[in-house]
């Protein structure tokens, strides 16, 4: 009999007249017919095609007549040549998809896109292996892999992604190199203090993402970036710009290609390296390679230094700093390094958010340089910040979070992994971001300073030159775990507030700025997001709710009406009042029990700015030296 009376079939009854049953008029549950013969078919039915995976490579007008076959090929030709070899000449095999699943055609070795003549060489085992590129792939597919092949990425309550950076949980400064040739042995920012450590110039990828940097469309810069993980292939998803699948049938060659190759060590004992990390970049050939960490912020960086070389050679600013703008049109912008608040002040819900970390500020306008927030996560509370909070769902990537083995629920007060806890989300999860992220010129400069000293104010309206001198400097406090080897806080000079970053010379940058601000009226000002009534170890960090008054008597003009008193040594102008902050600190003396110790500890963070504006005095913009207003702008004792 062909069913039990449960209606279950019998373990006898012959599949071929199950699959038969509907076409003889037999009642079926199934609710159409059946289109699959194996689990294998029936799962490949279960997943289709859609717009963002479409294969591109060159114009629309060049293109549109293509197969998709066709244009699939170039585009793993393109890919091809990306990762083509400097001696052999020519990419790899390279066919699209996981490595584990379904039947795909090889496309060819291509001759590598730089037009290098090489010598022939026997060939590498590599290239007998097909590469398997999984291209732009979506947020869902990456959590697929990093689920299925990365030991140490879970699913949070909150549907993000937590993952592990390895060894390396904050950026490797010191592990950084870039190519020296004859045009940036001229251009760029070498010797003493600068963050450009010089080499000369003397494998096997998984992921690929084309994407874009800067939403000013005049200024695009297109991006590649090949990865081995798929946590890393996501974490650049949201990083930069993501394409449209308009964009990508335009996209055509990378302006820039980064090779993340961080699982694996570089030779410590090759010329140039320190460590068996080394992030080195190549402004001729336009390529960046990551060997020795995993640490996913180092590909932001990378990207952001490249925009400090090819934006100023266009007369565009690039900016660490965050921005947002008001109902009304009043732009701000949020200069400050890691742990400084710029991220936090600059997502307000009651302003639009044009981005938190990255910018640049051309003749037209200030556009973000990334599609993603990249908030520090320790600490992290829905009550004190609630967008962020809010923010950290399904697409979100964090990295060395600790969480609840059975709810998966996070804790974000554990330092277990490291203090620099990140979350990388894309900007849209922010409900009152701005998209396209580009705004008008900014009213307001704000530089955010963490003073471990305890001895700045929490607000100081500034002067131009007193603007540049602050920018130049660079002051804050290095908070734990941010760079590798910090342990806790300790005072620090960072020149335009992310000397990590620059290729040119800071008063490079610092003309700029004052340029701009002077041409739109932007007024400047100085913000203690730091310590208050004594050092750190002593003191009490200001509150973040002091601080946010602070900011919207900023964004509102009523801080311009003040009346202000200017401070010794510094001669800073701070306010006397300002509606919901305690006014005993706004004068950081009034907070200190000890007095004396506030004028010693005043004194030894003032000798600190001067020693290090040394560096800087006798540096040439143009054929004049940095005016004497701007020197007479720092510490007078």
């Amino acid at each position: 009999m062909a069913a039990n009376r449960t209606g279950v079939t019998s373990p006898r009854t012959p599949l071929k007249s199950i699959l038969t049953e509907k076409a003889k008029g037999i009642p079926n549950d199934s609710a159409g017919t059946v289109k699959a013969q194996t689990i294998e078919e029936l799962h490949s039915l279960q997943r289709k095609r859609s717009a963002p995976n479409t294969p591109l490579q060159g114009t629309a007008g060049a293109f549109a007549n293509l197969s998709e076959d066709e244009r699939q090929r170039q585009q793993l030709q393109s890919i091809s040549a990306s990762l083509a070899s400097l001696t052999r000449g020519t990419g790899p095999k390279v066919i699209r998809g996981d490595p584990g699943g379904g039947k795909y055609e090889a496309v060819s070795h291509v001759a590598h896109h730089h037009h290098i003549e090489a010598p022939v060489i026997s060939v590498s085992d590599s290239s007998l292996k097909f590469t398997h590129v999984l291209y732009n792939l979506s947020p869902g597919e990456l959590y697929e892999q990093a689920l299925k092949y990365e030991k140490g990425s879970f699913l949070t309550s909150t549907g993000a992604l937590a993952t592990l950076s390895g060894a390396k949980t904050g950026r490797s400064p010191r592990d950084k190199r870039v190519v020296i040739d004859d045009t940036t042995q001229d251009e760029l920012w070498w010797g003493k203090g600068s963050p450009n450590i010089e080499m000369d110039e003397h494998t096997f990828m998984v992921f690929v993402n084309d994407q874009f940097l800067n939403w000013d469309p005049k200024n695009r810069i297109k991006v590649r970036i090949v990865s081995c993980r798929a946590y890393h292939s996501l974490f650049m998803h949201n990083m930069c710009i993501r394409p449209t699948s308009e964009e990508l049938e335009n996209f055509g060659t990378p302006d820039f290609t980064i090779y993340n190759a961080g699982q694996l060590p570089c030779n410590r004992y090759t010329h140039y390296m320190t460590s068996s990390t080394s992030i080195d970049i190549n402004l001729n050939r336009m390529e960046m390679v990551i060997l020795g960490t995993q640490y996913a912020g180092e590909m932001k960086k990378g990207l952001f230094s490249l925009m400090h070389y090819l934006m100023p050679k266009r007369h565009i600013l690039s900016l660490h700093s965050g921005c947002n703008m008001g109902k009304d049109g009043d732009v701000a912008l949020f200069f400050g390094l890691s742990g400084t608040g710029k991220t936090t002040l600059s997502t307000d819900h009651n302003r639009f958010l044009i981005g938190d970390d990255e910018h640049c500020w051309s003749d037209d306008c200030i556009s973000n340089i990334e599609g993603v927030c990249y908030a520090k996560c320790i600490d992290l509370s829905k009550e004190k910040e609630p967008d962020i909070w809010n923010a950290i769902k399904f697409g979100t990537v964090l990295e060395n979070v600790v969480f609840d083995e059975h709810t998966r629920e996070v804790d974000y007060t554990d330092k277990s992994v490291t203090e620099n806890t990140r979350a990388a989300y894309p900007i849209e999860f922010i409900p009152n971001a701005k998209i396209p992220c580009f705004c008008p010129h900014p009213k307001n400069v704000i530089l955010l300073a963490c003073d471990a000293f305890g001895v700045l104010p929490p607000v100081s309206k500034l002067s131009l030159a007193q603007t540049m001198y602050h920018f130049i400097s660079g002051y804050t406090a290095l908070v734990a775990g941010t760079v590798d080897g910090i342990k806790e806080p300790t005072a620090t000079f960072s020149a335009c507030f992310g000397a990590a970053f620059l290729m040119l010379h800071p008063t490079t940058y610092a003309a700029m700025l004052a340029e701009k601000m002077h041409e739109h009226g932007a007024t400047g000002w100085l913000v203690n997001t730091g310590w208050c009534g004594g050092s750190y170890g002593s003191g009490n960090r200001i509150k973040l709710p002091y601080t946010r008054k602070i900011i919207n008597a900023i964004h509102s003009g009523s801080l311009l009406k003040a009346t202000y008193e200017k401070t010794e040594v510094f001669g800073l102008k701070i306010p006397s009042e300002i509606e919901g902050v305690p006014q005993e600190i706004l004068r950081p003396e009034n907070a200190w029990a000890d007095k004396e110790a506030y004028k010693h500890t005043l004194l030894k963070l003032a000798g600190l700015f001067k020693n290090n504006f040394e560096t800087f005095t006798e540096y040439k913009i143009g054929e004049d030296k940095l005016t004497e207003e701007i020197l007479a702008a720092g510490p007078i004792f």
